[in-house]
């Protein structure tokens, strides 16, 4: 049978009554065909909504949506257009819907999540895709609960995420761009920070639990090395298709991750560390905190459960090398750019510069002190416009060098100062 299409043009429809079945008083919106709403309509649906097996729900405009939203047919929109689908209501609202399958899928390109009914008052329980934005105004999406998932497509961003709006459970993000995962656990937005590879069909999934890791994964196994593991909160960070490995950065708290971690001394430091299922114990990843202790950041050999914890420091050997950590770029002949004073001892040697979302910049190999120099340009892959100038702030290096006896490694952070 041949589908029914209907195309909302209206400027402003406030009941969405095209099939409405009453039970026990409440009315629900079903939607058994094709319904495309047109860019500048704007609709509110006051009723549950449906979209059932054989529907399809093409959102070109706005579409206001104030109870219960399941699909288990096509929702999607208009790639040149900005649809908008806004969850608003002053109730709890139930998103819910098949499991996505070739014949079923929640397809968003903007969405809007604001809800004043309580602290997390929408109920996840399917996957649901955004392609432009997701503006994270009020409210905390629980999927966790409800086995559901949030997936940004490759050039998807987020807005006003906060202790207020983010996601409690799985998100997913696809394609190369850099990005920061808007995950948290109770009432605290904790994100995780990577960038992908270079091939857009990599795909990675990161979720955030404010609870012990230690019941399931011991924290007496450990490496030796590694003295305190946080014991408030892990993430779970899966590679679910990519070969590249991805330069973390995880996000620190006092109001959740322990004062132990924060604590000065002398010959521990915060990194990160992951529980190695081969090993059946908890693995120093490496890497380094920023100034403030706002997040610590590595480049990870594997996936699965993080968190950070104290680890002892490996005792540096004397090889005459000397980091400078700032780059102001200005043509005044001081720190013009990042210099590693002694590297021209050591030829055989690499360099690899990130920025905050672990995206190359630049890299090179046989770095030196006068032509071969980070001068704060964009030398990495394509996700950067290579030969442009970066902005001010800070950056991850790592530095591998080859020595008489060994291959060594540094890993720290610099600051790049354009505006002086």
């Amino acid at each position: 049978m041949k589908k029914k299409n209907h195309i909302i043009k209206t400027t402003t429809i406030f009941c969405f009554l095209f099939y409405c079945s009453l039970a026990n008083l409440q009315a629900q919106l079903l939607n058994p065909d094709q319904i495309k709403v047109a860019p500048g309509t704007i609709v509110s649906v006051y009723f549950d909504f449906k979209n059932t097996s054989g529907g399809e729900f093409i959102n070109d405009g706005q579409v206001h949506i104030f109870n219960h939203w399941t699909n288990d047919g096509k929702v999607y929109f208009t790639p040149s257009q900005q649809g908008t689908t806004y969850f608003t209501g002053n109730e709890e609202q139930i998103i819910d819907g098949d499991l996505p399958s070739p014949a079923v899928y929640t397809r968003l390109k903007n969405v809007v999540f604001n809800n004043n009914s309580g602290a997390s008052p929408f109920l996840l329980a399917t996957d649901i895709s955004v392609s432009g934005n997701s503006n994270f105004q009020k409210g905390i999406i629980d999927a966790d609960s409800y086995n559901g998932k949030v997936i940004f497509e490759s050039n998807a961003v987020h807005s006003n995420t906060s202790n207020n709006s983010f996601v409690d459970g799985r998100v997913t993000k696809l394609g190369t761009a850099a990005f920061e995962y808007p995950v948290g656990d109770a009432n605290y937005y904790r994100p995780s920070i990577h960038a992908n590879s270079a091939d857009n069909l990599d795909s990675y999934t990161s979720h955030y639990f404010l609870q012990n890791s230690d019941p399931a994964y011991p924290h007496n196994s450990k490496q030796d090395n590694i003295r305190l593991i946080d014991d408030k909160e892990y993430w779970e960070i899966t590679k679910d298709s990519g070969l590249t490995k991805i330069v973390l950065s995880l996000t620190l708290n006092p109001e959740t991750t322990p004062s132990y971690i924060y604590g000065e001394s002398n010959d521990t430091q915060i990194q990160i560390v992951r529980w190695d299922p081969a090993t059946a114990k908890w693995i120093s990843e490496g890497g380094v905190a920023d100034v403030a202790q706002t997040m610590v950041t590595a480049q990870v050999s594997g996936y699965g459960i993080f968190t950070v914890a104290r680890v002892v420091k490996i005792p540096e050997e004397k090889d005459d090398l000397i980091v400078y950590n700032a780059v102001s770029p200005n043509g005044d002949d001081k720190n013009d750019f990042f210099i590693i004073k002694g590297i021209d001892k050591y030829p055989d040697n690499t360099v690899e510069i990130y920025n905050r979302w672990g995206v190359l910049v630049y890299q090179t190999n046989g770095y030196n002190e006068s032509d071969r120099v980070f001068r704060g340009f964009s030398d990495g892959r394509a996700t950067v416009n290579r030969g442009a100038g970066l902005p001010t702030g800070t950056y991850f290096y790592i530095l591998k060098y080859k020595t008489v006896t060994n291959v060594k490694e540094r890993t720290g952070y610099l600051h790049l100062n354009q505006d002086n």
